[in-house]
């Protein structure tokens, strides 16, 4: 059997190893069994409470990146455009797999429609697909910005960043559609178990009782190709800038240069290593528990969505201040406002109520 690495490869090929009281005789089931962290079932609810925080930092972050872009007109430009993407593509890809994992937790609802679970299966592997393909327009983004500083604002325009934006969606959407295709014309004669909490692409088509080496190969092919291809391109792209920096005059300006690309390095860091990590067990770690593979198959989808707007929050000056800036207004607005004479306070609330008769 072949193995899926890298971000087309999340479960991987999970050992497979159920007794024959499981097996049955259907072809097609109805729905599939997702047996969560298996070895780990007491565990469930304590699980959950990390899982919900990573979620819950995850959708608070991203939905702060993509308001502070929203708002702040002088944020309007190429880096942070990419930026929105990778937010959205962090949401999409946590929100695939968060709700269901969590009402295994904690409803033990493990049933799966069919349907559903090649829908899921779709999201997980397209998504990202195309958050690889979002790191590498990052790459060529700071590549422009410090290798051609006074043509970046000519080169990636709106227009060019929108058409970028669209071609990484398509990749990802049309490399990606074989899958379900696939998955769905298989016999399944086995069982219906699957011992993770999602419905990763090879998880599924393992249980199918007929050869499934065209899935397999494809996925193979597809998981080469693209994650050979993104950090080809991005390794370029630093090769570039490195040359770039280590031509400047000074060491300052070197270091303020390289710092503008550490946020990126960080997400592109936050977003192979884990996918790395997994791979290496499941090719070389025989020895490694089953449970162990499932949650580094969770925290490569997890850790990235909640770390990536923490990292630019904090990395990037922009976002930084913009987010500082909000907080310290609004405060400064609530406590002039209580802390204001009784007369400036009536005069507010008859304001209020005065518009409030007018718009009744």
């Amino acid at each position: 059997m072949q193995e899926t690495p890298l971000c087309l490869s999340v479960g991987h090929l999970l050992p497979f190893y159920m007794s024959d009281s499981n097996t049955t005789d259907f072809i097609n089931p109805s729905t599939f069994i997702l047996l969560g962290i298996p070895g780990l079932e007491a565990a469930h609810v304590w699980i959950s409470i990390p899982f919900s925080a990573m979620y819950s930092i995850a959708v608070l972050g991203n939905f702060t990146i993509l308001f502070i872009v929203n708002m702040e007109p002088s944020l309007h430009v190429s880096m942070y455009y990419f930026l929105c993407m990778l937010a959205v593509t962090d949401l999409i890809l946590s929100t695939s797999i968060l709700p269901k994992t969590l009402s295994i937790f904690w409803f033990n609802s493990r049933e799966i429609d069919f349907s559903a679970c090649l829908t899921q299966m779709y999201f997980i592997h397209c998504f990202s697909v195309i958050e690889s393909g979002i790191l590498v327009a990052m790459a060529l983004d700071r590549y422009v910005a410090i290798c051609h500083p006074l043509r970046h604002s000519t080169i990636l325009t709106n227009s060019v960043v929108a058409k970028i934006g669209l071609v990484m969606v398509l990749r990802g959407c049309m490399l990606v559609l074989p899958y379900p295709f696939l998955t769905r014309r298989w016999p399944y004669c086995r069982t219906n178990i699957i011992p993770n909490t999602y419905c990763e692409h090879m998880a599924v088509v393992k249980l199918a009782c007929t050869d499934i080496r065209v899935s397999s190969y494809y996925s193979l092919s597809a998981a080469f190709l693209v994650t050979g291809l993104d950090v080809f391109f991005i390794a370029v792209s630093y090769i570039q800038i490195l040359r770039a920096i280590f031509s400047l005059p000074t060491k300052d300006t070197r270091l303020k240069t390289f710092g503008t690309c550490s946020s990126h390095l960080c997400a592109i860091l936050v977003f192979y290593i884990p996918a790395l990590f997994s791979f290496l067990t499941h090719r070389f770690g025989y020895n490694v528990a089953l449970h162990f593979h499932v949650l580094m198959a969770n925290a490569y989808l997890l850790v990235p969505p909640m770390v990536n707007p923490v990292i630019y929050g904090v990395r990037t000056k922009q976002i930084r201040d913009r987010l500082l800036w909000l907080f310290t207004f609004k405060g400064t607005k609530v406590f002039s406002w209580c802390s204001g004479s009784q007369t400036e306070l009536r005069a507010e609330l008859a304001g209020f109520w005065e518009r409030f008769c007018l718009c009744a």
